[in-house]
């Protein structure tokens, strides 16, 4: 009885240490970047609403910022927990409750409004098939067709994890995740969106530059960090409206230009710090998900609202506005809640199983 209970203090601690070490780890630039990355979503989608934009201000941005979003989620994941001990339960479940739930009302809020406007809602979610595709983690319509590779990224990670553990003893992780991305990027990264065969290099990319970033001492974070960082966001932002690419935009350029943007901005420079790290990026950076999640049908329910009460760029912004509310909402009622219902509800289940003495 007594090995249990000093095992349970002992696992508690563990927790409350591992708690500790995120908040350690979090970086207000990089939820900044996180800001920016799913407002330039939001940018991106204006057209649908408002398609007499001019083109000079027509940027594709949607396509950058999920870029971004992947090599952020590689880097993050390597920096988190390439030094803690593997526990892939305890992993699936916070990996679980920080994406499923909240993604789970708004599948259900689409297929909603699709029961209720049809073919007139943006993306609409059209029968049980396709609702059932979504459910499960393989749809694909609107917003919703980078989640999948997100989360086959969270599964695939586990070997990763093993290989940061012990390189030595998993070595053979390393050796086949880089023939696997050789022979991915030779056949052009095939697949549609959802497959993370399509988008491995943003992951793995991210996932190494995390593990640098936690393995050095000392980072760049001279004055010439800050304005490469912002300068290629600029450029990254800018570049496909601009100069339009001849290729696909998702490819090893792409990969390899995001992951630099997000390893120094983690750099954190007092220049790129000033401006990625301001308060008003950091709080659209911790309701970035929920913004992504909700946006388009926010929008959509706005422009409804007020079609003909007032011009449509008023419209256009009030409704862009209330999305911004909307997603802070979602934040603090859905998300964050069923996250920490969820991990509670873990936690309490493991405090209760049995351990075995030594």
């Amino acid at each position: 009885m007594y090995v249990v209970g000093t095992r349970a203090r002992l696992r508690g601690l563990k927790q409350w240490l591992g708690s500790t070490m995120a908040r350690d780890l979090r970086i207000a630039s990089l939820d900044g970047l996180r800001g920016i990355a799913a407002s330039a979503v939001v940018y991106a989608h204006i057209e649908f609403f408002y398609p007499t934009i001019n083109p000079w201000i027509k940027l594709n941005t949607g396509d950058v910022a999920v870029a971004i979003f992947f090599s952020l989620s590689g880097f993050l994941m390597a920096l988190l927990y390439g030094e803690r001990r593997f526990d892939a339960a305890d992993y699936l479940v916070h990996r679980f409750a920080r994406i499923y739930p909240v993604y789970l009302v708004s599948v259900l809020f689409v297929a909603a409004l699709t029961a209720i406007y049809g073919n007139g809602y943006v993306y609409p979610i059209e029968g049980m098939e396709q609702l059932l595709r979504h459910v499960l983690l393989i749809g694909s319509t609107g917003v919703f067709w980078s989640i999948p590779p997100e989360i086959q990224f969270y599964l695939f990670f586990l070997l990763i994890w093993l290989w940061l553990l012990d390189p030595r003893r998993y070595q053979l992780v390393a050796v086949a995740t880089a023939t696997f991305l050789v022979v991915d990027a030779f056949f052009g990264f095939p697949g549609p969106g959802i497959l993370l065969t399509s988008k491995l290099p943003y992951f793995l990319f991210g996932a190494l530059a995390g593990r640098l970033f936690a393995l050095q001492k000392t980072h760049p974070d001279g004055t010439g960090t800050g304005i490469a960082v912002l300068g290629l966001l600029v450029f990254f932002m800018l570049a496909q409206g601009v100069f339009p690419p001849k290729t696909s935009f998702w490819g090893l350029t792409s990969a390899l230009t995001a992951t630099m943007i997000v390893y120094f901005a983690a750099c954190n420079n007092r220049l790129s710090a000033a401006v990625l790290g301001c308060k008003p990026l950091t709080f659209i950076g911790r309701i970035s998900f929920s913004l992504y999640l909700f946006h388009l049908p926010v929008i959509f329910l706005g422009m409804k609202a007020f079609d003909g009460v007032m011009p449509l760029e008023a419209a256009l912004a009030v409704s862009i506005v209330i999305a911004y509310i909307v997603a802070w909402m979602c934040y603090t009622l859905i998300e964050d809640p069923s996250r920490r219902f969820v991990i509670g509800l873990w936690r309490t289940r493991r405090q209760k199983l049995p351990v075995a003495a030594e």
